[in-house]
């Protein structure tokens, strides 16, 4: 049943992909902001509140509905399985950015390229050159593959639609309270940082594994033990640099940014980025892609058989 979910949950992610932006997501968004008004006062305790008072409730319905289902028949539960799947996973989403990158940076549209990548970021890009763009774009890749993909697929495999529910909603509050994306919320935000860092623990280390087995092995398991522990947050840098490891291309370093250089530690090795290793990048997802799911059916089918 879990490889025929995912199967099914990534086949309806490409043919009917979900918008950043939807229903659901934003009113999620929208509760949790409307919920830190409430109840921050300064302190710590009062983010863990309001955690539980998002994620608890989430859970919840979650595992009701599942239940539910299970009680419906195997047909049911597999529904269920794949509507969560679809809901916390965006495989789609972020190979049309990486694709759409890559087209503008071929055409030689520079300020087009920047654009793209400033909004996915999150930060400024309008002083990137080229190969700056295209090195950020594969970063944000390979981090939006593991945030969207690999990481609900671990949870989802080792709690079930309840499990990808946790890590993503998890993912939304680390990125909306963290001290670091906001600094203005101070002690309030620093609980769904440490929750985001405990759940990405294996799902990032499965992540970056996959990336070796999927490209330059030796390559990518050095750049992991040597580079990684410079970059913050951890297990951005262990993805990224077992990414770049794997890709053979150098990744981090230096950025033109608010009218000079923001300095960033090296991660992975070989040559600079530029648009064509935007293709390989991608390349590199698919094959960890289906090195998972080829996994996935094995298990599902000794499991079957036994």
């Amino acid at each position: 049943m879990t490889f025929l979910s995912l199967l099914a949950a990534l086949l309806a992610d490409h043919a009917w992909p979900l918008r950043e932006d939807n229903r659901l997501l934003l009113w999620l968004k929208r509760y949790a902001i409307a919920l830190e008004g409430a109840v921050n006062g300064g302190q710590s305790r009062h983010g863990v509140l309001a955690w539980a008072l998002v994620v608890g409730p989430a859970l919840v319905v979650t595992v009701a509905v599942q239940h539910l289902a299970g009680d419906l028949g195997w047909l049911a539960a597999t529904a269920w399985n794949v509507a969560v799947l679809y809901l916390t996973m965006g495989f789609r989403g972020f190979r049309r950015v990486f694709a759409d990158v890559e087209r503008v940076l071929r055409a030689g549209d520079l300020a087009a390229a920047r654009e793209l990548v400033g909004k996915w970021r999150g930060a400024s890009a309008a002083e990137l050159s080229a190969g700056e763009a295209a090195r950020v774009a594969i970063e944000q890749g390979l981090l939006a593959s593991h945030r969207h993909v690999f990481g609900p697929i671990v949870w989802f495999i080792a709690l079930g639609p309840a499990g990808a529910v946790l890590y993503r909603v998890s993912a939304m509050l680390s990125e909306l309270w963290d001290p670091r994306n906001a600094p203005d919320l101070g002690a309030f935000g620093s609980f769904a940082a440490r929750a985001f860092v405990w759940a990405d623990w294996l799902p990032a280390r499965l992540t970056a594994a996959s990336f070796a087995a999927a490209g330059d092995l030796a390559d990518a398991v050095y750049c992991w033990r040597a580079q990684a522990g410079g970059w913050t947050p951890r297990a951005d840098g262990i993805i990224l640099a077992s990414g770049g490891g794997a890709l053979g291309v150098r990744l981090g370093e230096a950025l033109r940014q608010d009218g000079g250089l923001h300095y960033r530690p090296e991660l992975g090795t070989g040559e600079a980025a530029d648009v064509d290793h935007l293709r390989q990048a991608a390349g590199l997802v698919w094959r960890a892609l289906v090195l998972w799911l080829f996994l996935v059916f094995l298990v599902s089918l000794a499991h079957a058989l036994g």
